[in-house]
């Protein structure tokens, strides 16, 4: 008698926008193709790059997506910045990035748009930073006290990190002003993905944020009567994006009301190539306020196969065996099949156009605990399974 490995599944769709309603304005210049903050200045688009790249701020025509200037900031190296942001009078840059959780340079560049208004050479004041809570400096890849987001709050700068291990972002709190700060805890959120980026509309008082899965599924968060000392405590509200699988990294919004998000070149040949890229959405607040009541209903729900009888999704394998067998039952349309490590990494992706109901070969996986994930086009199905 075959004895099999049933394996529990976690559901991770979100409510999302129909893909017509997030326009995709096209593909970055590759000068930016590392694409890490985003802000909306003078109707124009300032970016930068991430880790051990120039230390420069390009400005890019939003109709045209062209390079129009190149700003050089003369006393600084680009470590690992992550964000960007602004206040009235000055420009903002997180060079805040720590994926291994061992740095003690953090620091925010604080550029007068005075200077930067008439000069493609700046000067930057420093504002440098450790965090509260963090005691141990060792190397460990992906720690928790990594970061990408960045904010300005009235008269404090607010980081938010990226936690690898928790799946969850952390805020803290320090002075706009040159000098050496300790970062204080101000409140934290389980977001269950990884936050890459953030921008603050004071005239609303609500922040927005986006970021990505572990499976690479990007995502929207809006939260709502933001204060200093409880940044999460409003509505929260999470939709994914129906962008596909994109390395979503930064978030700025004009006057208007019109979101621009900047996706980061990713590559995984020869499973997927996904180039930077630069889409633009306007939030509809009627849809936002229907979800949250949908959203208040799922959670009195005690049994969560109940609510979703459409989507379903069961692993099974005999125990030595080196093929995974499975059922997926779902009305919804499925665009992709991949294979995940603990760690979030894709190890094998697979189209549609090739996905069949034959056993799915694991030879090849060495062992470990691995994620088979569908992804559809309102969210993501997957389940666990071990390679034995």
């Amino acid at each position: 008698m075959k004895s099999y490995l049933l394996i529990s599944v976690f559901l991770l769709t979100m409510t999302a926008w129909a893909q017509s309603d997030i326009s995709a304005l096209g593909n970055l210049p590759m000068q930016v193709n590392e694409t890490s903050g985003l802000i909306y200045y003078n109707n124009k688009l300032i970016t930068h790059n991430d880790s051990d790249t120039a230390p420069e701020l390009y400005e890019l025509d939003p109709l045209t997506l062209s390079i129009t200037r190149t700003i050089t900031i003369s006393n600084a190296l680009n470590i690992d910045w992550e964000d960007i942001t602004q206040d009235e009078n000055y420009i903002y840059v997180g060079d805040i990035g720590n994926n291994s959780g061992n740095r003690q340079d953090l620091s925010i560049l604080k550029i007068a748009k005075a200077d930067f208004d008439v000069s493609n050479l700046v000067t930057a004041e420093i504002i440098s930073f450790t965090y509260e809570d963090q005691t141990i400096f060792e190397t460990a890849q992906n720690s928790d006290f990594d970061a990408e987001s960045l904010f300005v709050m009235n008269d404090e700068l607010i980081v938010l990190t990226k936690q690898w291990q928790s799946l969850g972002t952390v805020a803290y709190a320090l002075p706009k002003i040159p000098g050496v700060f300790v970062a204080e805890r101000v409140d934290a959120y389980q977001i269950d993905g990884l936050v890459t980026g953030a921008t603050y509309d004071s005239a609303t008082n609500q922040l927005f944020l986006v970021g990505y899965s572990q499976f690479l599924a990007p995502f929207f968060v809006q939260i709502t009567d933001v204060g200093p000392n409880s940044i999460f405590n409003g509505n929260i509200n999470k939709l994914s994006l129906a962008i596909g699988q994109a390395q979503v990294e930064a978030i700025t919004l004009n006057s208007e009301g019109l979101f621009y998000i900047t996706s980061e070149e990713y590559s995984n040949p020869p499973i997927l190539n996904s180039p930077s890229q630069l889409y633009s959405f306007s939030l509809d607040e009627d849809q936002v306020e229907e979800e949250e009541e949908e959203k208040e209903e799922e959670e009195v729900i005690d049994n969560p196969s109940e609510f979703d009888q459409s989507t379903d999704l069961v692993l099974f394998k005999t125990f030595d065996s080196s093929y995974l067998n499975y059922s997926l039952k779902t009305d919804k349309t499925v665009v992709r099949m991949a294979i995940f490590d603990s760690m979030g990494r894709m190890v094998s992706s697979t189209p549609l156009e090739n996905m069949t109901d034959e056993p799915i070969d694991l030879s090849t996986l060495s062992p470990s605990l691995y994620y088979l994930s569908f992804f559809l086009v309102d969210g993501v199905i997957s389940a666990p399974f071990l390679r034995n």
